[in-house]
């Protein structure tokens, strides 16, 4: 009976451990990068941790962007990932400037941010439109599908200008693979909208919706492409756990080895 009742909280136990670890956020899922340093054993390494650490959180607090409403954790993947690209050369010691789409928020919020990792500023903060099937106020569902009209997370590599359909617009390419790297053939791109903006959330409560494109108001576009534009990041965010633990770009270890040998 005893061994019986042993097993029996043993099950419960277990059933209550795998549910918690199904209800989990995205900020903490990805715990073997977050604690990737604790388990080497080496105090170098775990020195460069902490140095990496003090950097994002210097870099965040310069930037002001917790009165911004970005959160700490979202930035600290954002850069990264930023960090991992440029060891991979995939982006220019020249390039410094680093866009964040935080989709946790609904579109009635400024969850565009824009910062200049050289000045440590922030330099725009606004409104940004997801795709038509992702979700009405809040992008819920990603995709990385022909047609799909969904937007799709993780690491973009910004591109050429150019004038299409939609006027003045920045060419993104996807750098995670099964996630966005169709963003090119898909025609994800960063364009000015009439759906987006100031005027427009107020008058109905949330931007428009894209087919799929981080469309912004027509009033910054042309500033903040320009600002963008030519191998730049852009780092799109969302509520998705298969993300946070299969991008290669969100190794803490590897950003943190990089920083400190550079």
């Amino acid at each position: 009976m005893e061994l019986f009742a042993r097993k029996a909280s043993l099950t419960i136990f277990t059933l209550f451990t795998v549910l918690f670890l199904l209800t989990i956020t995205p900020n903490s899922a990805n715990l073997a990068n977050y604690y990737a340093y604790g388990n080497t054993g080496s105090s170098s390494a775990e020195s460069a941790y902490a140095n990496y650490e003090n950097h994002i959180k210097n870099l965040y607090y310069d930037c002001n962007l917790a009165a911004a409403g970005l959160s700490f954790n979202t930035f600290k993947l954002a850069v990264t990932g930023f960090y991992n690209l440029r060891k991979e050369g995939k982006i220019s010691p020249a390039k410094e400037h680093l866009a964040i789409i935080d989709f946790t928020k609904p579109s009635s919020e400024k969850r565009l941010f824009i910062v200049d990792l050289f000045t440590h500023s922030l330099v725009f903060n606004t409104y940004v439109a997801h795709g038509k099937n992702s979700g009405l106020i809040y992008a819920e569902r990603f995709s990385n599908s022909p047609e799909s009209l969904q937007s799709s997370l993780g690491f973009y590599i910004t591109d050429e200008t150019y004038y299409g359909q939609h006027g003045y617009s920045l060419r993104l390419d996807g750098q995670d693979l099964g996630f966005n790297e169709n963003a090119r053939s898909r025609a994800i791109v960063m364009h000015g909208a009439p759906y987006v903006g100031e005027s427009f959330v107020n008058r109905y409560g949330r931007t428009g919706l894209s087919w799929g494109c981080p469309a912004i108001s027509l009033e910054e576009h042309k500033d903040i492409i320009d600002f963008m534009k030519s191998g730049n990041c852009l780092f799109i965010y969302g509520n998705n756990i298969s993300y946070l633990n299969n991008s290669r770009f969100l190794n803490f270890n590897s950003a943190a080895n990089y920083l400190a040998q550079n």
